[in-house]
This record gives C-alpha cells, sequence and structure tokens, in this order.
C-alpha cells in the first residue's frame, strides 16, 4: 500500500487527514518546518510514495508579490525537484480561482486566467511548473469552504462548483485512491454562494458582489471528474 504524506494543516489539509488519518507535515507538528525552505522537510518526506501539497499563499488581493512568488512559485518548484528526485508522486491542490475570466462552465483544456492578482498569477504559475517539470503528478483544481458557513450574509452573484471542506476532501481522496494523473476540476454542482450557504446557516442573508476584485463566475466543467472516480 502506498504511503502518503500531507504538507499542510489548514482547512483542506486538516480534512484530507481527518478522512484519511495518513501523516501530515506542517508548522503545527513541527516547529522547523518551512515550506519555503526545501532543507527544513526534503529528508522527512523522502519515505513516501506520493506528497500531497495543500499549502498555499491564499490572501487573494494582497499586493504583497514576493510572499505570493515564494510560496505558489518557487517553493512548488523546488518540491517538483525533490519529488523527481525520489520517484515520488505529486499530488498538488490548486484552486478554481484560475478560471475566473475564462470560459463558462471551463474544462482542464480551457486556457485560465489569473484575474490579475498576484494569488491568481503565482498558482497558474505553479500549475504550469508542475505540468512542464514533474515526472509524475495529480493537479486538483477546486473550491472548498468551511463547515458551516461561517460569514452573516452570502453573495448571490457568484456561482461555481466549490462546496464545504468535507465534500471536496472526499472527491480529492478518491482521485488519490484511484492514483489518477494530470489535471483535474473538482467540485460539486453549480450554484451560488448563497445556495450553498443555505445548505449550512438558514439565518444568512443574500448580499452582492460590487467590486471589480472578485470574480463572479468561476463554474468548472466536471465531466473528467465523475468518469473517473
Amino acid at each position: 500500500m502506498d504511503k502518503n504524506i500531507i504538507l499542510g494543516y489548514g482547512l483542506l489539509g486538516k480534512e484530507l487527514v481527518n478522512q484519511t488519518g495518513w501523516d501530515h507535515l506542517s508548522r503545527s507538528n513541527d516547529s522547523n518546518f518551512d515550506f519555503r525552505s526545501s532543507k527544513t522537510y526534503s529528508k522527512k518526506i523522502s519515505k513516501y510514495d506520493t506528497v500531497i501539497n495543500c499549502i498555499a499563499n491564499t490572501d487573494t488581493y494582497s499586493n504583497d508579490r514576493d510572499s505570493h512568488w515564494s510560496v505558489n512559485y518557487s517553493a512548488v518548484a523546488d518540491l517538483v525537484k525533490i519529488c523527481n528526485a525520489n520517484n515520488q508522486k505529486l499530488v498538488h491542490i490548486s484552486t478554481d480561482y484560475l478560471y475566473s475570466g475564462s470560459n463558462d462552465n471551463a474544462s482542464e483544456n480551457d486556457v485560465p486566467v489569473h484575474n490579475n492578482t498576484w494569488y491568481g498569477y503565482t498558482k497558474l504559475l505553479g500549475d504550469a511548473h508542475i505540468q512542464l517539470k514533474s515526472d509524475s503528478f495529480l493537479i486538483i483544481r477546486c473550491g472548498h469552504k468551511s463547515y458551516p458557513f461561517i460569514h452573516d450574509k452570502a453573495f448571490t452573484n457568484i456561482k461555481g462548483n466549490f462546496d464545504y471542506v468535507n465534500e471536496i476532501s472526499s472527491l480529492i481522496i478518491s482521485l488519490i485512491k484511484k492514483d489518477r494523473f494530470g489535471i483535474f476540476n473538482v467540485g460539486t454542482k453549480n450554484k451560488t454562494m448563497y445556495e450553498l450557504a443555505l445548505n449550512s446557516n438558514l439565518k444568512v442573508k443574500k448580499a452582492k458582489v460590487d467590486n471589480n476584485l472578485m470574480p463572479r463566475n468561476i463554474s468548472m466543467n466536471l465531466k473528467k471528474m465523475k468518469s473517473n472516480i
């Protein structure tokens, strides 16, 4: 049986650990771990068959270019080198955000658009580097939310295939266990953020995005995922 390790213990990483019991490495269980410095973790992950990277700078609208570059691109490039050297498969958690401004119901073959943020730009570059340089990879593009919905208001004019973290994690785990390769859009049926929020918070109020920063449509084509799970 393959040995898997999860990098990161945020919302998604923690849920993946909860559902699988797989090992994980993060600052929560190793204070010396720094994803931006491969020497702090390369030996620790060398005994595993699959490395699942859940680490990213997700400060979506931050103008801190260097922080996004170092985590979402440079550190990912270092991880690719390590996995190739160890003959390991890399599972990389990307984002549905890459499809903002792209085609409606975008497939894996459509050109993702970064929506003019350092977050989107560096996540896109990280995906591209893995496609070009990794010997064995699975890229997951998804959107996951806390359960229950934690905000008082939810947007009615943002739609996509995002879902609660437990649902998205279950789909990711299925693809990993089936040893799928390549890029996969991962999600559930298309919905607005408000519709998702109502599933766990009946008191949530309707709201609308009224700025040009947040993408309105991040819907994805899920045919590939459905045919491989």
